[in-house]
Formats: structure tokens, sequence, C-alpha cells
């Protein structure tokens, strides 16, 4: 065998091993990012959880007791949206509903809907959206005390025709120069809370 065949050879055998070590790593890289994201995504969910639905409230863990509920009529979009239930003494005390909005003025906006046993809310938090920053960003507790305005509220409080917001006619405010925002984030709540109507003995069953 001639030297300069030889060389060739051993020059792609070297690229060869620098292919498959870089391929390695981009995977491994990818692998351990891919994880990591996951894992804070799940820390942020469990933190919304908890500030929703303390501890103190349910004996059961929220992020391995969840239904997946895919083409109810009040739940817009594509993907199937995550019901969290919170149970105490094997009974429900409260489910935290996790609907999308497709309807922000940005695209979609993902929310946490914590309803009690009874049908009342405990609390609303907007987790991901693309709102306007200084306009529609109002929706998130550390931008303003909007979305507190659904604290303590149910079908009955206010009646289902004041579902809106003022300018429509209902009882929730709108943001100066931003009514998209908090019409889709309140259509998308009282949605939930007839869903939760309508399913609640299903919702409560406990198995075993």
């Amino acid at each position: 065998m001639s030297d300069s065949r030889s060389v060739l050879i051993k020059s792609g055998w070297v690229l060869g091993l620098f292919s498959f070590i870089g391929i390695g790593l981009v995977s491994l890289t990818y692998s351990v990012t891919h994880e990591k994201i996951a894992e804070n995504e799940r820390l942020f969910i469990l933190k919304n959880l908890r500030e929703l639905v303390p501890g103190t409230l349910h004996d059961n863990d929220l992020l391995a007791d969840t239904l997946q509920i895919a083409q109810a009529k009040e739940f817009a979009g594509k993907h199937p949206v995550t019901i969290y239930r919170a149970l105490k003494n094997k009974k429900l005390v409260a489910i935290i509903a996790a609907p999308t909005a497709p309807d922000g003025y940005n695209g979609s906006i993902k929310l946490l809907v914590a309803i009690k046993e009874n049908g009342e809310l405990i609390g609303v938090r907007a987790v991901s959206h693309h709102e306007t920053p200084g306009l529609g960003d109002a929706i998130d507790t550390n931008k303003s005390d909007w979305i507190h305005a659904f604290n303590g509220r149910s079908l009955s409080n206010p009646p289902i025709r004041s579902w809106h917001v003022k300018k429509d006619g209902g009882d929730f405010d709108q943001f100066t120069g931003a009514t998209v925002t908090p019409r889709a984030v309140v259509k998308a709540v009282l949605k939930t809370l007839q869903y939760y109507q309508a399913n609640h003995s299903n919702l409560a069953k406990i198995d075993g």
C-alpha cells in the first residue's frame, strides 16, 4: 500500500472518529438540556399549583393525580387539557385545570384555574403568554393584581351573562388600551367553570 493511500485511510478514520464523537456530544448536550428544561417546567408548574392550592389543603401528589381531557367542547385547541386533582382523605377538595385561551392578542395564553369542590374559584394564574409588555402582560401577578379578581367567583357570582369585560357589558375590568387579552382570559375561565359543573361527578370519582 502506498504511503499516500495509507495517509488517506488514516485521515478518513480520524475524520470519522471525530464526527462520531461530535454527534455523541451534541446528542448528550441535547439530552441533558432537554431534561433540564423539562425539570424547570415541572418545578414552575408545581410552584404555581402550590400557590393556588397549598399543601395544607390536600394530602396527595398533585403532579401524580392528573386527568387528560381531550375534545371537550368547553376547551378550545388541539391539545388535551390537564386537570390536577387535590384530595384530602381520598375526597376531592379542588381541581386545578390548565386550559389555553387561544384568542389572546399575541397568541395563546396558558392558564391554571383552581376551583373548589363546590364550584367556587380559588384563583387563576397565567403561566405562559406573549402579550404586549406594559399592556396585556397585566395578567401576570407580578405586573398587576387584575387576575385576583377571579378569586371567590363562580357561575352564579357574577351571573353567566356578566362573565365579560366591562366594555362588553360584563363585570370584569379590561386594561387601558388592551381589551383583547382580558376578554380572552375571562372567556377561558368561564368555560373552565362550565366544564367543571358539567363533569363534577366524574372528576370527583376516586378509584380504590
